[in-house]
């Protein structure tokens, strides 16, 4: 019954996703803050949509420490559930994705006009290098940009090397790290199709000022930060 559910649940965020691409294209002359809107309608119905089918729903810790103004998250990787839960957590904001997303009919075209930091990870430095100038203009213009310094999904419960680029546009550009953990690799895994009922954990840690810092080691800051998350999601999980 679970395997039915996630094929219901998959079936509807491929379809909704195309078509909510569709209107976005449709209304392509409509303000970013408009657009983004829209997405986040989209990522509404979709958790909403995963509860009821799959009993998949999320809690997240330390909003309060969000704070004021526009700065850049670092989140772990593990799942397709991150990117859309993003469009809840925080305010108006950006991705850094890789460029191929953008090809993918409607729903690259929506994603498009949410005027993302679209790179090809083979470039090396100047795929840094674009991160750090279009991630300024983006913050000048108030919007938040969120990175997955692993680069792709992950194994739930396994890490790669930090990429530096959040980092070295933080310094860059004066802005906070805002660190955040969750485990939804372990309910909806990333090249998994059963998702699991249970509730997703999500922390917010501490905004990290970059101000004067080094950027390696503001992104390894950073790093045990979000590691700290996970060690605080995985005791949660297993008390009572």
């Amino acid at each position: 019954m679970q395997l039915f559910r996630s094929l219901l649940f998959t079936t509807y965020m491929m379809a909704s996703a195309c078509l909510f691409g569709a209107v976005m294209t449709l209304g392509f002359w409509l303000p970013y803050r408009a657009q983004f809107a829209i997405a986040r309608s989209w990522a509404r119905q979709v958790l909403w949509v995963l509860e009821r089918l799959c009993g998949l729903k999320f809690t997240v810790e330390g909003r309060e420490r969000i704070p004021a103004g526009n700065h850049i998250v670092l989140s772990n990787h593990t799942s397709a559930w991150e990117t859309v839960a993003q469009f809840l957590i925080f305010p108006p904001q950006v991705w850094v994705l890789k460029r191929e997303l953008l090809w993918i009919p409607f729903v690259g075209w929506g994603l498009k006009l949410l005027r993302p930091i679209a790179i090809d990870r083979g470039e090396g430095h100047r795929a840094v290098n674009q991160v750090i100038e279009q991630g300024q203009a983006r913050l000048e213009d108030g919007l938040w940009i969120i990175i997955f310094p692993e680069g792709t999904r992950v194994v739930a419960g396994e890490t790669r090397r930090f990429g530096v680029s959040g980092a070295l546009l933080a310094v860059a550009s004066g802005k906070s790290l805002v660190p955040l953990s969750h485990n939804a690799g372990t309910f909806w895994p990333r090249r998994g199709f059963l998702k699991k009922p249970g509730t997703i954990r999500v922390i917010i840690g501490e905004p990290i000022e970059s101000v004067g810092k080094d950027p390696r080691e503001l992104n390894e800051e950073a790093r045990q930060s979000i590691e700290a998350g996970l060690a605080r999601i995985a005791q949660l999980a297993k008390e009572p």
